[in-house]
């Protein structure tokens, strides 16, 4: 079959002729139609530091998919032959301690798709039953290749109240993009979107609906954040960036008894002030990672079906696997939204 690969320790992609994968008795085959590139992927492909350590090639990368069920292991009993489906590729052990209480999507021996075992940039994927995502018809290939994404935004922005609040959300990048008509389909009454790259401001403020959005490089942020409210502050904030001045602007823009979420990753320890910005000014501030196993599957697909949600704006470029180069290169830049890629 035709798969990405990272084949060796470095910088770069091969599209290569590989064996298809081994089918294991509650495995599900599933013949891939469409894959998303997650920023993940882009560190893969650039080799950086958490890369090098992280990833052992030989690997297919690929965790964003949907596909079709050709095949199924003889103990599958819930996924069958012609099933539409995508896969939760943060695969839980559901031995350890936050398996057993119903916290999976934090996992302690976690193994994600396309990082730790190989992924759906492939013709074909073979994805344990139990973290298989069935599909409705009426939800487009190229949205449920990015599940995994839309579940990052719509746990990010409903991991507390919504309704009746002001939003802020800092780093537009595809998952903050896609987390703006969320919030608004949530409830919120007035969303605004901080970033450094005039191509998403015009998407977050066109496209996706944001009432307002803030060039950072440009205005103060946090200038900005209270003539938005008044002087009092977002209620709630979603940081997205995982830069060290977007996550102090988070503390610092929220409302004294706000909540910020926090999902975007810095690249180390981050300074703070404890004391001003969170202790005493009485905010809730949450860590977020992944999905909720399934609740945020279920939040999702609603929302989609819904309709009230339209997050097809959010795809900006699709390619061949063959073009895997060229779509880094547009990763790189900042000057899309998602990116997909097509085996066939």
């Amino acid at each position: 079959m035709k798969a990405i690969v990272k084949s060796e320790p470095g910088p770069g992609l091969e599209v290569l002729s590989v064996k298809e994968p081994k089918l294991g008795s509650r495995d599900v085959l599933i013949k891939v139609r469409v894959t998303g590139i997650c920023g993940t992927d882009l560190h893969i492909y650039n080799w950086d530091e958490w890369s090098a350590n992280r990833v052992k090639p030989p690997l297919i990368l690929g965790h964003e998919f949907c596909g079709d069920v050709v095949e199924i292991g003889p103990e599958v009993t819930k996924v069958a032959v012609g099933d539409y489906v995508s896969a939760e590729c943060h695969m839980a052990c559901e031995q350890c301690y936050q398996c057993k209480t119903g916290q999976p999507h934090i996992c302690s021996n976690v193994k994600v798709c396309g990082i730790d075992r190989h992924g759906a940039y492939a013709t074909y994927v073979s994805i344990p039953e139990q973290f298989i995502w069935k599909l409705a018809d009426d939800i487009s290939p190229e949205i449920a290749a990015i599940f995994d994404p839309i579940g990052n935004a719509v746990y990010t922005v409903l991991s507390g109240d919504v309704a009746g609040t002001t939003v802020g959300i800092i780093g537009c990048g595809p998952i903050g993009l896609a987390a703006i008509p969320i919030a608004r389909a949530s409830g919120a009454t007035c969303v605004t979107g901080f970033d450094i790259s005039d191509y998403r401001l015009k998407m977050a403020e066109g496209a996706m609906g944001a009432d307002y959005v803030i060039d950072s490089s440009k205005v103060d942020p946090l200038t900005a954040a209270k003539d938005i409210t008044k002087s009092v502050g977002f209620d709630v904030v979603l940081e997205m960036s995982g830069h060290p001045s977007g996550i102090n602007n988070a503390f610092k823009m929220v409302r004294a008894g706000g909540r910020v979420s926090l999902l975007g990753l810095p690249k180390s320890a981050v300074s703070v002030d404890l004391a001003n910005d969170i202790v005493l000014k009485g905010i809730t501030v949450l860590g977020i990672h992944g999905r909720r196993m399934f609740d945020t599957w279920y939040q999702t697909t609603r929302m989609i079906q819904s309709g009230r949600v339209d997050l097809t704006p959010l795809i900006t470029h699709q390619m061949k696997f063959e073009e895997v180069d060229k779509a880094m290169e547009i990763m790189s830049s900042g000057r899309c939204g998602k990116v997909l890629l097509h085996p066939e």
